[in-house]
This record gives structure tokens, C-alpha cells and sequence, in this order.
């Protein structure tokens, strides 16, 4: 796989649907599960197949991406020849940045024109999933397929912009459908991830610039099923798209399900920035119950079913429930929390009580004090 496949991962296109986390940074550099971030899901699953050039397509807010990336060697991508590339958000003809998917392909060929792989993985750096992208190129090769999208048999939850597909029998897709009206039934979701032919994707990407389409799905997924071969690859795993504040906070709440986190972080390694942050301390009279505690926390009150992330403090005598704290919250004495978010560098004082709901938790910018 290493020399037959580069990927392309874009870090900004779902950036509508968690607005509350992605006004300060990507939606791919979102952090998860006590110590990951959303990209880390993308990069590890095209490492894991063997590709080793990677190109990250960002916009804006991407300052807090490039420090979690860095050079790359933590996925084993600082390399002389590839290894991750940052592709401008923009392209040769134009210095505005890209408004939509297909500006954004624009904006990648010159780096496209200059490898010399024969596929190119699309991946959107907004799902968590461990996807054996050794096996949709292969099931890709085996179908002769012009373009593969990697689909989940799910009820859905809808974004702000989302495709659903209807297959036939052998995998070919009849049907691709731009935020449907979805019911109480299954769909066919598109996960995000494409693969096809890297001299075919610059044919399409040249041949809209020239008829001046706009829509990457609409112009021409949804319109030439019948003419373009696109075949689906049925992903029966874990996978959780990060449609809304509610599906962030649902798939964290996952991480506690033991069967979905071996799942998840099993059989092939997902890898993340390495910080080496001292043990975490548990002091006399505190609790932990069903919960993930990441380095360097301090817990002194009682935390169910909750995540930690690095650094967070628990006061005495507070109770943290169901709920996501990210690095550095600091949590006072005699609080109460429960479906609460918190993003970096939170501050609760002392007997505050704090509230959500599955459906809509309490959330907490960055940097608050409350």
C-alpha cells in the first residue's frame, strides 16, 4: 500500500457541526477521549495501511492542529520523501480561501500532479472509526470502481451537510441523495471517506473548474450515478461523526463502554501525540467510578462516569457525573456537574451546580471562569 495510495485529509469542511468547538480550532484537531484528537483517528488509519504521505488541507483556526501535528513523527510521518504535507487553503488561481470541497481539490493539485500513487484516499478529519483502508482500496481494485465511498448502516444523525446512498445488490450506488429528510429508518450514511483513481480525481477536479460546477456531491456524485462507477464499502464497525454538541458528547460516552473501546483502540494501534505529564493523583476520600482519568489530573471528590483529560483538578467534596472535562479544567470545591463540557482551561468556583442533558449538554468555552 505505501506506494500505491496517498491520502488527503481535510480538516475544516464539517467545521458547522460542532460550531461550539470549532470557533477557536478545526473540527479535526477537536480533542477526544482524555487524550486524542479527532485527526488522530484519520492519520492512524491511513498509517496503518501503509501510506505514508499524507496531505492536510486546512482554513483557518488550524494553529492548535499544527502544534498536535507537529512534524508528523508520532504517526511515523517525518520523512524526507512525503510524510505530512500542509496544503494551502487555496488555490494557484485565487488567493481567497476555498468555500467548499471541490475550491478545496483545486486548491490540492499541484501536490496531486506532483505524486505518483495511483489512488488518493479523501478522508475528513471530523469521525472516529478503526477503518481497514487496506481493504476498501482492495475492495476499490476488485470492483473496478471509478470512485468507492466508505457508507454505515445507521438511523443517522444529520449535520449540516450530509449524503446518504442507495445501493444495489453488488455494491454499486444508485443513488446518492444530499440531505434527505430522514426518518425512523435505516440509511446508508457516507462516513467521509472516498477513495479513487489519483489521475481520475485530477480529470474531475479539471473538468468542474471548466464547466464551472460548485458541488463536489451535487454536481457530481448526485448527478452521474449512472454514468460514473461508484460503488459502496460497508464499514459494520464503530463509528461515531461528530454531527452535533449531542453526538460529541454521546461518542465520548462511548469511550466507557469497554467492548466499543477495545474495539476501537485494539487490534491496530491509534496514535496521538506523546506528552510525558507526571501520574495522576488520587487523594484520601476521593471516588472514581466507570471513568477514563488521563495524566497529570488531581482528584480529590468524586468522578462516575466521566471523562478527564490531562491536567484537570476535582475539588473536595464535588461530583463530577457524566460529563467531559477537557485540559486543565479546574473544578473548585462542593460542585456539582453532571452531561457537562467542558472545553480547555475552564474554571468552576467553589458550590456551583451545573446541569445538562444527553441531549444537550452544558457546555463551557474555553477559558471561562464560572
Amino acid at each position: 500500500m505505501a506506494r500505491s495510495a496517498v491520502g488527503v485529509v481535510f480538516c475544516n469542511i464539517q467545521d458547522k457541526n460542532i460550531p461550539e468547538l470549532s470557533a477557536l480550532r478545526a473540527i479535526a484537531s477537536v480533542p477526544f477521549a482524555g487524550r486524542y484528537r479527532l485527526i488522530d483517528f484519520a492519520l492512524s488509519n491511513l498509517v496503518n495501511a501503509g501510506i505514508t504521505t499524507v496531505g492536510i488541507v486546512t482554513k483557518n483556526n488550524y494553529q492548535s492542529l499544527i502544534d498536535h501535528i507537529g512534524s508528523g513523527k508520532d504517526w511515523d510521518l517525518a520523512r524526507k520523501d512525503g510524510g505530512i504535507i500542509l496544503l494551502p487553503p487555496y488555490s494557484n488561481e485565487t488567493d481567497a480561501p476555498y468555500t467548499n470541497r471541490l475550491e478545496a481539490l483545486k486548491g490540492v493539485m499541484s501536490f496531486l500532479r506532483h505524486r505518483n500513487e495511483d489512488y488518493v484516499v479523501l478522508y475528513d478529519g471530523d469521525g472516529v472509526a478503526r477503518l481497514d483502508i487496506t481493504d476498501v482500496v482492495r475492495f476499490h481494485e476488485q470492483a473496478g470502481a471509478d470512485i468507492t465511498m466508505v457508507y454505515q448502516e445507521t438511523m443517522g444523525t444529520p449535520s449540516h451537510y450530509y449524503m446518504t446512498l442507495e445501493t444495489g445488490a453488488d455494491n454499486r450506488v444508485s443513488a446518492v441523495s444530499i440531505n434527505p429528510v430522514l426518518g425512523q429508518k435505516k440509511v446508508n450514511q457516507y462516513m467521509n471517506v472516498m477513495v479513487m483513481q489519483r489521475e481520475y480525481l485530477m480529470n474531475i477536479i479539471q473538468n468542474a473548474a471548466q464547466s464551472g460546477l460548485s458541488s463536489f456531491g451535487r454536481d457530481i456524485l448526485s448527478k452521474n450515478v449512472d454514468y460514473i462507477k461508484i460503488y459502496g464499502y460497508k464499514f459494520d464497525g464503530y463509528y461515531a461523526g461528530m454531527a452535533s454538541l449531542s453526538a460529541y458528547f454521546k461518542a465520548n460516552m462511548d469511550m466507557l463502554d469497554k467492548n466499543i473501546r477495545d474495539e476501537l483502540f485494539g487490534a491496530r494501534d491509534i496514535y496521538t501525540k506523546v506528552r510525558d505529564s507526571a501520574p495522576s493523583k488520587y487523594m484520601n476520600g476521593c471516588a472514581v467510578k466507570n471513568s477514563l482519568i488521563s495524566d497529570g489530573c488531581y482528584i480529590e471528590g468524586t468522578v462516575e462516569n466521566s471523562i478527564l483529560f490531562r491536567g484537570v483538578k476535582v475539588g473536595k467534596g464535588s461530583v463530577v457525573k457524566n460529563s467531559v472535562l477537557m485540559q486543565d479544567t479546574v473544578v473548585g470545591s462542593s460542585v456539582r456537574l453532571d452531561c457537562v463540557i467542558t472545553d480547555k482551561n475552564v474554571v468552576i468556583r467553589d458550590r456551583r451546580n451545573l446541569a445538562g442533558c444527553e441531549e444537550l449538554p452544558y457546555y463551557i468555552a474555553k477559558g471561562k471562569m464560572l
